[in-house]
């Protein structure tokens, strides 16, 4: 009878990271960005990094000059990620923290303007676009608030607003020969402490479109569980 051969290779750190790994990583960068410990080149850089690792011992060196230490948050966070179809967030993001926002108004004049990436959003937030075109990406986006406003007004021009599916939005604009309101199906928020946005405002001759789309990583784990990533 033929015995298994044992593993060659005994070395944790080149263990095969999973998608429960790669999220624990992931949300201890966001609280170091949160905290002001990285900023947000870094945060998102390293983001990109978690979520391509292969291995754990990839991992490993994102946390390493952070105060976690890193075994904790590889082998002792992780937690099972909702299944495919599900209706719950899957590797949520959104965080309300204690800092000075980084961006408070959009204004577009016959142009084109906006926020994206690892900003903060200010209670209120003011965006308008007058024959232009402003777009609002609250996808890796931090708040200051568990309730924020924002007033978006377009005059002949557009305001997209995008929003991850972790956060529950309300929509009380007004449309005057435009349109104003939820583009799709709203995703069921189940998280009693998610943040709230609540979008106001007028579209005059105009579009004030609201939403949802996936991270951009969330998208990568999707592709890569359709096998349309190589590990």
């Amino acid at each position: 009878m033929n015995e298994i051969p044992p593993s060659e290779n005994n070395d944790p750190s080149q263990m095969r990271a999973s998608d429960a790994e790669r999220d624990a990583v992931a949300a201890r960068l966001r609280e170091a960005f949160a905290e002001g410990r990285l900023d947000a080149d870094e945060h998102t850089e390293r983001l990109d990094k978690a979520y391509g690792a292969k291995t754990t011992g990839d991992l490993v060196p994102l946390l390493a000059d952070l105060p976690d230490a890193p075994g904790n948050a590889v082998e002792n966070q992780p937690k099972a990620a909702p299944a495919e179809g599900s209706s719950a967030p899957i590797y949520g993001a959104s965080r309300i923290v204690d800092k000075q926002p980084t961006s408070r108004f959009s204004f577009a004049l016959m142009s084109g303007s906006g926020v994206s990436g690892g900003w903060t959003m200010s209670e209120t937030y003011v965006a308008v676009a007058v024959m232009g075109a402003v777009e609002i990406d609250l996808r890796e986006a931090s708040f200051t608030a568990r309730e924020s406003t924002i007033h978006a007004n377009a005059v002949m021009g557009g305001v997209e607003i995008i929003v991850p599916d972790d956060v529950r939005v309300r929509v009380h604009g007004i449309g005057i020969m435009g349109g104003y309101g939820l583009e799709g199906d709203q995703p069921s928020v189940s998280d009693p402490a998610a943040p709230i946005v609540n979008i106001v405002g007028v579209a005059l001759m105009g579009a004030v479109e609201v939403r949802y789309a996936q991270r951009k990583h969330q998208k990568r784990i999707r592709r890569r569980k359709r096998g349309q990533i190589e590990d």
